[in-house]
Protein backbone atom coordinates (compact mmCIF):
# COMPACT_ATOMS: atom_id res chain seq x y z
CA UNK A 1 0.00 0.00 0.00
CA UNK A 2 1.29 3.45 -0.89
CA UNK A 3 1.73 5.93 1.95
CA UNK A 4 2.59 9.59 1.83
CA UNK A 5 5.33 10.95 4.09
CA UNK A 6 4.79 14.00 6.27
CA UNK A 7 8.26 15.54 6.62
CA UNK A 8 7.38 17.78 9.59
CA UNK A 9 5.97 14.80 11.46
CA UNK A 10 9.05 12.67 10.78
CA UNK A 11 11.32 15.45 12.05
CA UNK A 12 9.58 15.33 15.45
CA UNK A 13 10.63 11.69 15.90
CA UNK A 14 14.30 12.43 16.65
CA UNK A 15 16.50 15.14 18.14
CA UNK A 16 20.11 14.05 17.62
CA UNK A 17 22.35 15.96 15.24
CA UNK A 18 24.42 14.41 12.44
CA UNK A 19 22.42 11.17 12.54
CA UNK A 20 20.43 10.82 9.28
CA UNK A 21 17.20 8.82 9.33
CA UNK A 22 15.91 6.91 6.32
CA UNK A 23 12.36 7.92 5.38
CA UNK A 24 12.11 6.35 1.93
CA UNK A 25 13.83 4.30 -0.75
CA UNK A 26 13.66 4.48 -4.52
CA UNK A 27 15.83 3.12 -7.33
CA UNK A 28 18.66 2.19 -4.99
CA UNK A 29 18.55 5.64 -3.37
CA UNK A 30 17.71 6.59 0.19
CA UNK A 31 15.67 9.64 1.12
CA UNK A 32 16.96 10.79 4.50
CA UNK A 33 16.14 13.49 7.01
CA UNK A 34 18.75 14.94 9.35
CA UNK A 35 19.23 17.66 11.90
CA UNK A 36 22.61 19.36 11.82
CA UNK A 37 24.31 21.70 14.26
CA UNK A 38 27.97 22.61 14.55
CA UNK A 39 30.77 21.44 12.28
CA UNK A 40 31.06 18.06 10.61
CA UNK A 41 34.32 16.62 9.27
CA UNK A 42 36.15 16.91 5.97
CA UNK A 43 35.29 13.85 3.90
CA UNK A 44 34.45 12.65 0.39
CA UNK A 45 32.49 9.88 -1.26
CA UNK A 46 34.47 8.21 -4.02
CA UNK A 47 31.49 6.43 -5.60
CA UNK A 48 28.40 8.46 -4.73
CA UNK A 49 26.93 11.89 -5.43
CA UNK A 50 24.93 13.52 -2.61
CA UNK A 51 22.06 15.98 -2.72
CA UNK A 52 21.59 18.27 0.30
CA UNK A 53 18.16 19.96 0.34
CA UNK A 54 17.72 22.54 3.12
CA UNK A 55 14.27 22.46 4.70
CA UNK A 56 15.00 24.98 7.47
CA UNK A 57 18.01 27.14 8.30
CA UNK A 58 21.23 27.81 6.43
CA UNK A 59 23.82 25.14 5.70
CA UNK A 60 27.36 26.20 4.89
CA UNK A 61 29.16 23.75 2.64
CA UNK A 62 32.90 24.12 2.55
CA UNK A 63 34.88 22.63 -0.28
CA UNK A 64 38.64 23.03 -0.63
CA UNK A 65 38.23 25.72 -3.34
CA UNK A 66 34.95 27.42 -2.37
CA UNK A 67 32.23 27.86 0.26
CA UNK A 68 28.52 27.81 -0.60
CA UNK A 69 25.61 28.81 1.63
CA UNK A 70 22.48 26.74 1.06
CA UNK A 71 19.30 28.40 2.32
CA UNK A 72 15.77 27.11 2.84
CA UNK A 73 14.25 25.60 -0.29
CA UNK A 74 17.65 25.35 -1.99
CA UNK A 75 19.77 22.30 -2.64
CA UNK A 76 23.34 21.50 -3.56
CA UNK A 77 24.66 18.39 -5.26
CA UNK A 78 28.11 17.31 -4.16
CA UNK A 79 29.65 15.23 -6.95
CA UNK A 80 31.46 12.03 -6.06
CA UNK A 81 35.09 12.56 -5.14
CA UNK A 82 34.64 16.19 -3.98
CA UNK A 83 35.94 16.75 -0.46
CA UNK A 84 33.45 18.73 1.62
CA UNK A 85 32.61 19.79 5.18
CA UNK A 86 29.07 20.78 6.21
CA UNK A 87 28.70 23.49 8.87
CA UNK A 88 25.50 24.54 10.65
CA UNK A 89 25.97 27.57 12.90
CA UNK A 90 22.38 27.14 14.09
CA UNK A 91 20.26 23.99 13.77
CA UNK A 92 19.57 23.11 10.14
CA UNK A 93 16.98 20.60 8.93
CA UNK A 94 17.85 18.83 5.70
CA UNK A 95 16.69 16.15 3.32
CA UNK A 96 19.34 14.02 1.64
CA UNK A 97 19.09 12.01 -1.56
CA UNK A 98 21.95 9.57 -1.98
CA UNK A 99 22.67 5.96 -2.97
CA UNK A 100 21.84 3.41 -0.27
CA UNK A 101 25.54 2.51 -0.11
CA UNK A 102 26.54 6.01 1.08
CA UNK A 103 28.29 6.15 4.44
CA UNK A 104 27.65 9.50 6.13
CA UNK A 105 31.37 10.11 6.77
CA UNK A 106 32.48 8.83 3.37
CA UNK A 107 36.17 7.96 3.40
CA UNK A 108 36.55 8.74 7.13
CA UNK A 109 35.70 6.66 10.21
CA UNK A 110 35.19 8.49 13.51
CA UNK A 111 32.61 9.34 16.20
CA UNK A 112 30.26 10.79 13.53
CA UNK A 113 30.17 7.54 11.51
CA UNK A 114 26.78 5.84 11.39
CA UNK A 115 27.17 2.33 9.98
CA UNK A 116 23.51 1.46 10.49
CA UNK A 117 20.82 4.11 9.96
CA UNK A 118 17.39 4.04 11.59
CA UNK A 119 14.30 3.95 9.39
CA UNK A 120 11.49 6.17 10.56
Amino acid sequence: MLQKVNIAEKLTLFNEHWSPKITGELNGQHVKLAKLKGEFIWHKHDDEDELFYVLKGCLIMEMRDQTIEIHENEYLIIPRGVEHKPIAKEEVLIMLFEPASTLNTGDQQNEFTKNQLDKI
